[in-house]
């Protein structure tokens, strides 16, 4: 199981674009952790993660992006999550999450 991350700050719209790819779990949660705070450390703006490439989440992966939203949030920043896979999308919106990030395409 791996994940692939990339990721650019959009200076024209002031936004992280964060693109996963592969498998977001209990194996790969650290390194979007480290990734994710990392971004955050350099700028505080908006982020759009771009999960169309993203095969598989589980509770470890979301709990990453609510402790990144919770500190995206405390400046008035949000993240949005771009064009979730239909069994991705799905976990968002068993869970309720779907409620409290941005969920787009």
């Amino acid at each position: 199981m791996a994940i692939n991350i990339n990721s650019k700050l959009n200076d024209q719209i002031n936004v992280w674009e964060v693109n996963l790819a592969g498998e977001l779990d209990v194996s790969t949660a650290e390194k979007l952790k480290e990734h994710l705070h990392g971004l955050t450390d350099q700028e505080i703006v908006d982020m759009k993660i771009n999960l169309e490439e993203l095969e598989y989440i589980d509770s470890t992966g979301l709990g990453v992006m609510i402790g990144v939203l919770k500190k995206l949030r405390a400046d008035g920043k949000e993240i949005y999550i771009v064009n979730p896979r239909s069994n991705v999308r799905k976990i968002f919106t068993i869970t309720g999450l779907d409620k409290i990030f941005k969920v787009e395409g």
